[in-house]
């Protein structure tokens, strides 16, 4: 009989949400997102999901009686979250450019990145396309390479990016996850 709970699978795409930083979070899977704080804002379906990368490092401790390490100490970590947005809009490339100005008038909507040294950090939020996952990172500023991508035939753009997570000033974690109990078989 093959170990696992089948019911537990994460799967698919999901929905992108955007913050100033600071504002209230979710605390279940069931409260909307604009009822937690209206400060929440849709940034749209994500084209695959997303892509949450954490890595710790650590050094060996030495001491003089041994060779071996006595242990690993954690000494600094790297955390990041990527996504491809599939809704192509000048507001959703303001937010992935980590600010700028957007001009309406004659017919057009028109968008300038910001200036160098004046992107704005924001909090993002992921929700799972099936509503069994919810995430909150706290502090982020897109880092890297934004990329738009077109293609042939019924493939819609994407607008691909990748937002580092850094240690918000009010003390709390990089980020947190809210899962679903889990199923038992």
């Amino acid at each position: 009989m093959p170990r696992g709970t089948p019911a537990n699978l994460a799967l698919g795409p999901g929905y992108l949400y955007l913050a100033p930083l600071g504002t209230t979070e979710p605390t279940d899977l069931v409260t909307a997102w604009l009822t937690v704080s209206a400060n929440w804002v849709g940034l749209g379906y994500t084209d695959q999901g997303s892509e949450f990368d954490y890595q710790l490092n650590t050094s060996p401790v030495q001491v003089a009686e041994e060779l071996d390490p006595i242990s690993n100490a954690a000494d600094g970590r790297a955390a990041s979250v990527k996504f491809a947005l599939a809704e192509l809009t000048a507001t959703n490339l303001k937010r992935a450019s980590n600010g700028g100005v957007i001009t309406t008038g004659a017919g057009q909507v028109t968008f300038e990145p910001p200036d160098l040294g004046t992107e704005v950090r924001v909090m993002l939020g992921f929700e799972s396309e099936d509503h069994t996952e919810r995430w909150v990172f706290r502090q982020c500023l897109m880092s890297g390479q934004l990329q738009i991508q077109r293609q042939k035939g019924a493939n819609n753009a994407t607008m691909a990016c990748e937002f580092m997570l850094e240690k918000p000033a009010y003390g709390a974690r990089l980020y947190k996850a809210i899962f679903a109990a889990p199923q038992r078989q």
